[in-house]
């Protein structure tokens, strides 16, 4: 059986312990042995190399650098990694590390909650296969992304809410590899209540099957 391990925390904003429940039935639906845990001590389990997912859901936070050199040895070993939003994608400002492993960092959403477009650009992907392109209605994230990763959906920002950003392309969605591990990142989910919107959440489902080590 694959074992997934969720790590929650951080920015309340973002709902993590909801989010986790969601996620981990989610999981669980899908054939996975879960644990959770609210703390980043979890990342420092000489055990972790044996897991076959990991889920971060922890936004501005900090932690221990041996918690991260343990979390991203396990990844390069061949755990998968994968998450959304804040919770994967804004977790440790300060440590480039996680960043690199990520592929990417937030850095903005102008405008807040605004509605906005999210845009398949492959459609062949097992991912993203058979679904449309769709509106949403959450932050539109601004990141500094990884050219290395591979982008399946994007969002094009209107200038509105920030002139200089109009008609900037901006990933929402990728897969990438980092060592031997897979990793998926999806920008969308603000707070756990967006998972009622179909299309955010099967992505997400298969985002996550697909990073996770077969054990």
């Amino acid at each position: 059986m694959k074992k997934a391990l969720i790590v929650w925390g951080g920015w309340e904003g973002h709902t993590p312990e909801a989010a986790a429940t969601v996620v981990g039935d989610m999981l669980r639906e899908d054939g996975f042995q879960v644990a959770t845990s609210d703390s980043t001590s979890a990342f420092a389990d000489p055990d972790l190399h044996q897991l076959s997912l990991i889920v971060p859901i922890i936004t501005q936070s900090t932690a221990d650098p041996a918690e991260i050199a343990n979390l991203t040895a396990a990844v390069e070993s061949g755990v998968g990694l994968g998450g959304f939003h804040g919770g994967m994608g804004d977790s440790f400002r300060d440590v480039v590390d996680y960043q690199f492993m990520v592929g990417g960092q937030w850095v903005a959403h102008p405008g807040d909650i605004i509605d906005y477009r999210i845009n398949i650009t492959d459609d062949k992907d097992p991912i993203t296969e058979g679904i449309d392109d769709f509106d949403y209605r959450s932050e539109q994230y601004y990141m500094h992304v990884d050219p290395a990763n591979q982008v399946l959906a994007t969002t094009t920002f209107s200038g509105e809410h920030a002139s200089w950003t109009k008609g900037v392309v901006m990933p929402v969605v990728w897969k990438r590899h980092h060592g031997a591990g897979r990793v998926f990142y999806s920008a969308l989910g603000h707070t756990a209540d967006e998972f009622a919107v179909p299309e955010m959440k099967e992505i997400l489902r298969r985002g996550l099957n697909w990073a996770a080590r077969d054990t």
